[in-house]
């Protein structure tokens, strides 16, 4: 369960697991990687299912699962007696062990947040605003991560690995859907906001596209039986998404693999269009606006939007109808074995657009093909933040691309 290294800095870090440079290398580094993956994947592990599984020594696995937890970063549980033999000693992530922050900078809104080890938040701040301006947002960042620290202890600030910022790439370019002046949001084409945000920081600064980061939430704090590969929409603001394969995310070498908004859907009279054209919020604000209806409740609101109208019924028509074709058009090209959708939304009506495309999912013509299963997102509408906060977790502590483990 791993991301694809994300972009980050190289700031002056103390000597320690948590703030030491990124580009670690070596079997040690490998195989502790290798038992804290399996050990988040299955809860809590005693070190002879991990020697099963990796294929190592009993004697390497008791090293290491030793060294981890004088790091502090497994804790042992209670002994398990067996028949016969020594009783079998479980071991689990300590929640206490990191800390990771992460951040989303979305179209209407800012989310800050601080996870542990478990990937449990343990601090949340918001910020809703009409459009993302770069001064401002960089100041409620620094303030946000200011007040944050500032309720940890000095043992527990210590811990933290990192920061994640998921955002859109090229931002600027969205001026006129988000309804924003355009020479605000041109200034985030010549603003650096990771290198403003790494320079008053003494962790690791990472960024990652939003959808992108969200699919890596599903993938790194979702339901364990989430299969090896598959397609993730995220529906915000603007409907994007991201790509699992073997068990990892899939980026790209731009990072931006799975730019699934922008895969042509039929649109209105049959002509086509792009999928952030049809799917995303935005276009259900546009619908209450015309009729005059509230829509703050869109954003400020992913948990209830209460009782929209009949805008919303036919949003959940016109966008499960896209989300159908896209997840067939994405099916012809690699065999997913799940499409997943998820986003800013209210439980009820992610399960409404789910049953939408699996509806229209059954009226279009998929002869020679072999369809994912379509399923429901396990992280929901905050799935951007916490995969910002995956970004230091995977790239200090989990399993590279690529690395397999026995019977997995």
């Amino acid at each position: 369960m791993e991301t694809e290294s994300p972009r980050s800095g190289s700031a002056q870090q103390p000597e320690s697991r948590f703030h030491r440079g990124t580009n670690q290398s070596g079997m040690r580094d490998l195989n502790e990687r290798l038992v804290l993956s399996l050990v988040r994947r299955n809860g809590s592990m005693s070190k002879t299912d991990i020697a099963r599984l990796t294929g190592l020594s009993a004697q390497t696995v008791s090293v290491i699962m030793r060294e981890l937890e004088e790091e502090g970063l497994l804790v042992r549980g209670e002994p398990i007696r067996g028949k016969i033999g020594q009783p079998s000693v479980p071991m689990s992530l300590n929640p206490e062990g990191a800390y990771f922050l992460g951040l989303k900078i979305g179209r209407r809104s800012a989310e800050l947040v601080l996870i542990d080890f478990l990937g449990a938040v343990r601090a949340m701040i918001h910020l809703s605003y009409r459009y993302p301006a770069p001064r401002e947002t960089v100041e409620f960042v620094l303030q946000g991560v200011s007040s944050i620290r500032a309720g940890l202890t000095a043992a527990q600030d210590k811990r933290i690995a990192g920061l994640g910022i998921a955002m859109p790439f090229e931002l600027w370019n969205w001026a006129d859907t988000a309804g924003a002046p355009r020479d605000v949001m041109d200034q985030w084409r010549h603003r650096d906001i990771r290198a403003e945000i790494q320079a008053e920081c003494p962790f690791p600064v990472y960024l990652q596209n939003d959808a992108t980061s969200a699919c890596g939430a599903e993938l790194v704090f979702g339901r364990s039986a989430n299969p090896r590969d598959f397609v993730y929409f995220y529906i915000g603001a603007f409907a994007g998404g991201g790509i699992v394969l073997n068990g990892s995310l899939y980026a790209g070498p731009n990072g931006n693999a799975g730019a699934l908004g922008s895969m042509p859907v039929p649109g209105p009279m049959g002509k086509p269009a792009q999928l952030i054209d049809i799917a995303s919020i935005a276009i259900l604000e546009q619908r209450l606006n015309a009729r005059g209806a509230e829509a703050t409740q869109l954003w400020t609101s992913p948990g209830d939007w209460g009782n929209i109208g009949p805008e919303l019924d036919a949003w959940i028509e016109d966008a499960g109808r896209a989300l159908a074709y896209a997840i067939v058009a994405a099916s012809s090209v690699i065999d997913f074995e799940a499409a997943v959708i998820d986003g800013w939304l209210p439980k009820s009506v992610r399960a409404r657009l789910v049953e939408a495309v699996q509806r229209e999912i059954a009226g279009i013509d998929v002869e020679g093909l072999r369809l994912p299963q379509v399923q429901e997102g396990s992280v929901g509408h905050n799935a951007r933040a916490l995969g910002a906060a995956s970004l230091p977790l995977s790239d200090r502590f989990l399993l590279g691309a690529g690395v397999a483990l026995k019977g997995a």
